[in-house]
């Protein structure tokens, strides 16, 4: 289980300090899909960089599968960071543009070691993916800016996927893209979870698409938890 408990989050702001999470305390089990669902401003964001221990807060404990961590960024052992993995909202804004998109789905392979020695082991590897998540081997050769928003998130999905984590946190994952290609990457979630017991944070502003997905919602407003509930 991923677990963040009394979470408090604060930023300077030009009027003084601002909270962005106010002892916030949430859990999400193996295999569950929770919804996170809450306006722009209210700390769904902030929640989504601390979970996978990106971001430090200001009090409050993260907990992994019953591991209490108490390290971020560039201090988390591989192992831990690899076990949850972050798809950011904007696809641009979490690609390197200097790379080609085969050279960024294989990136945290590379940063962990686990890159296959062989050039046909990890073009299997690519074609694996890409076919996944409906990549065609001439956009793999592509720059970041000589592709869609919808491609590129399609490789930032591979690249979290590709590393096996157990637990996967959207922050607006679908928000910019088409209805197509929204179905086609909640639907290789949804086979990833059906091969294995991939616990995933969809954090959205659509309630319709978290009623219709999740298993779980929860709602944040002004860093605060309001409620959690079953989907209807």
């Amino acid at each position: 289980m991923l677990k963040a408990e009394g979470i408090t989050k604060r930023f300077r702001s030009p009027g003084g300090w601002v909270a962005a999470l106010d002892g916030v305390s949430l859990a999400l089990s193996p295999g569950e899909r929770l919804g996170l669902l809450g306006p722009s401003g209210s700390g769904k964001s902030t929640l989504a960089r601390i979970l996978p221990l990106l971001l430090k807060p200001d009090s409050g404990a993260v907990e992994l599968d019953g591991m209490d961590i108490r390290t971020w960024g560039i201090k988390v052992p591989r192992e831990i960071r690899r076990a949850v993995q972050l798809i950011w909202q904007s696809p641009r804004l979490a690609s390197d543009p200097r790379l080609r998109i085969k050279e960024m789905i294989l990136e945290p392979l590379a940063a962990n070691g686990m890159l296959p020695n062989s050039s046909s082991k990890r073009q299997a590897t690519l074609d694996m993916w890409s076919e996944r998540v409906g990549l065609t081997r001439e956009l793999l050769s592509r720059h970041p800016h000589a592709v869609s928003d919808g491609q590129l998130q399609r490789a930032c999905l591979a690249r979290a996927l590709l590393l096996q984590p157990r637990y996967l946190i959207c922050d607006e994952l679908t928000s910019s893209l088409d209805v197509s290609t929204q179905a086609a990457l909640l639907k290789v979630i949804s086979e990833e979870q059906n091969q294995r017991e991939l616990g995933v944070l969809l954090i959205t502003h659509d309630r319709i698409l978290a009623n219709h997905w999740c298993t779980g919602i929860v709602e944040i407003r002004n860093g605060k938890l309001l409620r959690r509930g079953l989907t209807s």
